[in-house]
């Protein structure tokens, strides 16, 4: 029996990469998984075959997570089409880096409002749901530069760092109703992305973590499990680094 057997999780964002790492980890371990994202295009639906060829319950819904109505329209069919929601992963995110004096507004405001606005706006449709059904766990993906800040990263600094005091703030709003609320700061992580940079700069990376190797999205999607799953049912507005013990 899986850790999350007979649980419906809801996450942002994971046609691809992280979001899609955790949604498959927690159908492996029993959960029926809905998702979002942008578009459903071929990489989400190639998410979804994954999951069902697992013997699991899956649907990807279209949306934009940065907009109130449209999340609060999503998460009343996904109530619809699953009866409930037990975990939520706030994961949907975007950068668009710049050093401060170069950033433009639109370049602060679209990096707020997806990886900051769009868990406000989820966690504002779900939590009725969960305080009805006495109980519930979520998971902000929040980074390492949420923790430390980072050079031309401005926006996606506090994008992340108010994810944080976000979950902290639902944690000690929503713990009497049985809701928990907790955030994961992943580190360097391999993925298409960073394996895109150029090698000295991954090596430069690589040499500042004491286990020496950037981490994979399933050991993010690991951590993921264990905070939306009984094992962690006493833990509760905590920020977990998944980075190797690069910032210590």
């Amino acid at each position: 029996m899986g850790l999350l057997e007979g649980k419906v999780a809801l996450i942002t964002g994971a046609a691809r990469g992280i979001g899609k790492a955790i949604a498959v980890k927690f159908a492996k371990e029993g959960a029926d998984i809905a998702f979002t994202d942008l578009v459903i295009n071929e990489a989400a639906q190639e998410t979804v075959a994954e999951i069902e060829a697992l013997g699991r319950k899956v649907k990807a819904y279209a949306s934009n997570a940065a907009n109130f109505e449209e999340t609060h329209t999503v998460v009343e069919q996904i109530l619809a089409d699953f009866g409930k929601v037990d975990i939520l992963v706030n994961n949907a995110g975007i950068t668009k880096d710049g050093l401060m004096l170069r950033m433009t507004e639109a370049q602060w405001d679209a990096v707020i409002a997806v990886n900051l606005k769009s868990a406000f706006n989820f966690i504002h449709a779900i939590t009725p749901a969960m305080m009805r059904n006495k109980g519930g766990a979520i998971i902000n993906m929040s980074s390492v530069v949420g923790v430390h800040g980072n050079a031309a990263q401005c926006n996606y600094a506090a994008s992340k760092a108010g994810l944080i005091a976000l979950a902290k703030s639902i944690s000690q709003e929503m713990g009497r109703k049985g809701i928990r609320a907790n955030a994961i700061a992943p580190g360097f992580i391999d993925t298409p992305m960073t394996q895109a940079l150029p090698e000295e700069i991954r090596k430069e990376w690589i040499e500042k973590i004491p286990l020496r190797r950037g981490g994979t999205v399933e050991d993010i999607a690991n951590v993921a499990t264990f905070l939306a799953s009984d094992l962690s049912s006493y833990v509760s507005g905590q920020v977990i680094q998944v980075d190797g013990g690069m910032n210590m």
